[in-house]
């Protein structure tokens, strides 16, 4: 597949798809969370796609990573927060979600890898 724009990024599709189901969790969480996880986790699964498509446009490949990077620190931090919601017992996270997330992070380790190696030479 020939890639033209960020949308056509596997892990930009996938962190995507991953913000809707973190918005329809989040709008089981107590209300009293409303400001509290429920916005950091609605943030932080924003800012995934929102980094990988950010620095697409710059087409810079070091900035590029950094930003990718900063998708996958949000990615952990989102983990993070899906487990909190479970040990407070806020959230059932079903299976799916937790996969999904999972399937994003393989996604864009490998994006990172890819540029990381591109055009480096053999060992």
């Amino acid at each position: 597949m020939d890639i033209k724009t960020f949308r056509d990024l596997i892990a930009w599709q996938k962190a995507r798809e991953l913000v809707k189901e973190v918005y329809r969790l989040t709008k089981l969480m107590p209300d009293a969370e409303r400001f509290g996880l429920t916005n950091q986790m609605r943030r932080a699964a924003v800012s995934i796609p929102s980094n990988i498509a950010e620095d697409y446009a710059r087409q810079s490949r070091t900035d590029y990573l950094r930003f990718l990077r900063t998708a996958r620190g949000s990615l952990a931090e989102l983990e993070t927060q899906l487990m909190l919601c479970e040990d407070l017992e806020f959230l059932q996270i079903p299976e799916p979600v937790h996969a999904l997330r999972a399937e994003t992070d393989r996604v864009l380790q490998g994006l990172i890898r890819s540029l990381e190696n591109y055009h480096r030479p053999a060992d």
